[in-house]
Parts: C-alpha cells; structure tokens; sequence
C-alpha cells in the first residue's frame, strides 16, 4: 500500500498545486526526492499526469505537473481504495483500544 498511498499523496498534491517542485513535493510528502523522481516518472508513463514547461519569476525553467482526464479518474479509484484502507485500520484500532478497555477493566476488579 506505499506505493499507492504515495501516488495518491503526489496526485492529491499536484491536483492542488500543480506548480510545486519536485523538492517541495519531497518536502510535503515526508520522502526522499529520488523517490518522487521516481512517481513523477512512473506516473507520467502511465498517462496520468502530464508535465509542462514554464518560466516562473526567477526566469528558472520549471515544471507544471497537471493531472490528465486519466489522471484525475485514476485518483478517484485511489481514493475510493485508499478510504477502505484506512477504514480497515480504524476498525481494527477500535477492536484493539475495545479488547485492552475490557483487560484494564478485569485487572481493575478485586479477586475475591
């Protein structure tokens, strides 16, 4: 699920901002910049993203990573996944925080 959950943090990012850098982006999503590299790339390749050039006010040449019609489809499924996943996890953290109330509640009651 890292790698999903990385693509899906990058396009979520790059749907918002698309005029980040490559090294915000590695800022923002807390990994290295050879890493988002690597997702810029892959999700070029796949068509999900496409990557144009402009000059911003420093006359640097710069990226603009927009998200394509495919792109913006495919970060709904990632969504839509993403929340089941992390539903998953919740409902496993309540099941867990449950079962240890009721040992803290046991040990708290006198032997008799």
């Amino acid at each position: 699920m890292l790698d999903e959950t990385t693509h899906y943090k990058l396009l979520k990012l790059l749907e918002a901002q698309p005029q980040l850098s490559q090294r915000q982006l590695s800022l923002e999503l807390g990994v290295s910049l050879g890493k988002v590299n690597f997702c810029i790339k892959a999700l070029i390749d796949k068509g999900f993203i496409k990557a144009t050039n402009f000059r911003n006010n420093k006359n640097k040449l710069a990226y603009m990573y927009l998200l394509t019609p495919r792109g913006i489809e495919e970060k709904v499924a990632i969504t839509v996944r993403f929340f089941k996943w992390k539903m998953q996890e919740y409902e496993a953290l309540q099941a867990e925080i449950e079962q240890l109330r009721r040992e803290v509640v046991s040990e708290d009651q006198p032997s008799e």
